[in-house]
Formats: C-alpha cells, sequence, structure tokens
C-alpha cells in the first residue's frame, strides 16, 4: 500500500558527505522521492520538531545536535513506506543497528545517528508540516 513518510539526513551525515549515498538507498529500493529540501533548523523549529521528546533527560542533546548544521529533508512515497523506512534506517543507537542498515553503516553513536525516520504516519504529517512550512 502506498504511502509518504519523512526521513532528514542529519548534520553529522552532511557533514560527512553521506547524502547522496543515503538517497541513493531509498531511490534503490523503488522509492519515489516527492520534496527535497536542504536547510539548517532554528531552534524554534528544532523543538517543535522533537516536541514529543521534550520531557526526556536526552531533549536538549537532541535540539542541540539537530541545530548544529545543514540537514537534508526528503518527503518519499511507496508500498509501506512508514515500516519500510524504518527497518532501512535500523535502530536508535548505531551500535546496536543491524549492519547493512543506513545506522548500522554510518551511524556513529546515539544523537549522530546520520538519520531521522518518521515512526508513524501521524508523526510524518506533523513533522513535515513543521520541515517543509
Amino acid at each position: 500500500m502506498a504511502e509518504q513518510t519523512l526521513f532528514i539526513v542529519k548534520p553529522d551525515a552532511v557533514a560527512r558527505k553521506l547524502v547522496g549515498q543515503i538517497i541513493a538507498r531509498f531511490e534503490s529500493k523503488g522509492f519515489k522521492i516527492l520534496k527535497l529540501k536542504m536547510f539548517t533548523f532554528t531552534r524554534p523549529q528544532a523543538e517543535e520538531f522533537y516536541s514529543v521528546h521534550n520531557t526526556k533527560p536526552f531533549f536538549g542533546e537532541l535540539v542541540e545536535f539537530i541545530t548544529s548544521g545543514p540537514v537534508v529533508a526528503a518527503v518519499i512515497e511507496g508500498n509501506n513506506a512508514v515500516a519500510t523506512t524504518r527497518i532501512m534506517i535500523g535502530a536508535t543507537k548505531s551500535f546496536e543497528a543491524a549492519p547493512g542498515s543506513i545506522r548500522g553503516d554510518f551511524g556513529l553513536g546515539f544523537s549522530d545517528n546520520v538519520i531521522h525516520a518518521s515512526d508513524s504516519k501521524e508523526s510524518f504529517e506533523k513533522e513535515a508540516r513543521v520541515v517543509f512550512q
């Protein structure tokens, strides 16, 4: 079933020049790129984007990291986009992510895990609104 989702190539991956390799994985999987944008999150944008985590101890670290440099955001479309993308990116903690996943292959830690992806249709709608407003 075709659906849309969002992923963000984080500042660490942009700095390491991994954007093309990461986007290529989604294109190779058969996803269609509907929107693509390079920008730097403002602090208010980042706080809204990560608002679901605002009571967690790592919230400040997330905001600091995502605002530390440019990111590349994409809205993609394809079969089971949310679930498939989550499998493709791997576990949040890069050292727990399976080899072959994006985080398993490129990630270095918890915040510096190279990519974010929406975890539900509701998250996608909120996150895409923040990024592509």
